[in-house]
């Protein structure tokens, strides 16, 4: 059993929680944060105890679990890995790249593990497509949110279109060869909106589109890839796996669906295979895979590394928004 601790106790940090205590493998010996009101929910909520001080938490646990705001991330992930502490820490890994190269260091030297919470790489939807991907070379996504102030304090970009950064990250092997991208201020101090044409090496191409300003919740994403195409509705929890496949329409039943290519190049079958999707807490199933890295001193579903590769490339296509914007 592992000693556990977490760092922060807001809305997402008390759902850490009762994931967390729903892990038999993990022994919660307490929270911090600075915040009284959050501490009084977090403490009724949960019944446990409460830290005064951050340091005083770390000294006490095996495994430090980072819920707070982005901008205290470095900090916060800094003081545990100095005391050889496993490190648990919510997307955006930290503020920026050079703090995600500083923390990648620490991280060697404490010969530690790191894992980052990009939850959506444990959504059950995505989890049943992923055997279907296959050397996708052209992925759309879709993101958008209804506006909430409490993200607000960061660009869309760092807010929710790192979720689909460090998707295509994952399942495109190539490095970037060129990034485009544009946004507008509509309600913050940053963009609202925003949206990105990631160009690889092996010739895929990602089109990302994020906002915080729209009117209903989506949360999707489609991978194209010869003779196939997926579909995964991170908001439903639905995949939709379609394909083609050569066919003789002789052969071809009532309700078959084909296509003749025309002029002797045969007739293609479409197929749609809507694959189980398994009923998951997308949370808990991340805290748990982290438990196993650890014990078993294997490398982490979602590495420091790739936190990193996710913030760096939302710094990239931001960089582009501000050029764009100052070119007006």
């Amino acid at each position: 059993m592992l000693k556990i601790g977490v760092l922060g106790v807001g809305h997402l940090g008390r759902i850490h929680v009762k994931c967390i205590k729903m892990i038999e493998e993990y022994d919660l010996v307490g929270f911090y944060d600075p915040s009284d009101e959050n501490a009084e929910l977090a403490m009724n909520e949960s019944g446990i105890n409460r830290f005064a001080d951050v340091q005083e938490l770390i000294d006490s646990v095996d495994v430090i679990d980072i819920v707070t705001p982005t901008i205290s991330h470095f900090d916060s992930a800094a003081k545990a890995l100095k005391k050889f502490k496993h490190v648990f820490i919510e997307k955006p890994i930290v503020t920026t790249p050079e703090e995600a190269m500083e923390l990648i260091d620490l991280a060697a030297e404490a010969n530690v593990k790191v894992q980052v919470g990009h939850v959506e790489r444990f959504n059950p939807a995505l989890l049943a497509a992923e055997k279907f991907i296959n050397k996708p070379m052209f992925i759309e996504a879709h993101r958008l949110a209804q506006f909430n102030p409490r993200g607000t304090d960061v660009p869309v970009t760092l807010d929710l279109m790192i979720h689909d950064l460090d998707i295509v990250l994952s399942v495109v092997k190539s490095p970037i060869k060129k990034v485009s991208a544009s946004g507008v201020k509509i309600v913050s101090e940053t963009p609202d909106i925003a949206n990105a044409r990631i160009e690889f090496d092996n010739g895929c191409v990602a089109n990302l589109t994020a906002s915080r300003i729209s009117l209903k919740n989506m949360r999707k994403a489609r991978f194209f890839q010869k003779d196939a195409y997926i579909s995964v509705d991170f908001f439903k929890k639905q995949t939709e796996i379609v394909r083609m496949k050569d066919v003789d329409p002789e052969k071809a039943g009532p309700f078959d669906m084909i296509i003749d290519l025309g002029e002797g190049k045969g007739s293609k079958q479409i197929t749609i295979e809507k694959p189980e999707v398994q009923e998951i807490n997308a949370i808990k199933t991340e805290l748990e895979s982290f438990y196993n890295s650890i014990i078993n001193n294997t490398i982490p579903s979602v590495t420091i590394n790739d936190g990193y590769l996710a913030l760096d490339l939302a710094y990239k296509i931001m960089d582009k928004i501000n050029q764009g914007a100052n070119n007006l």
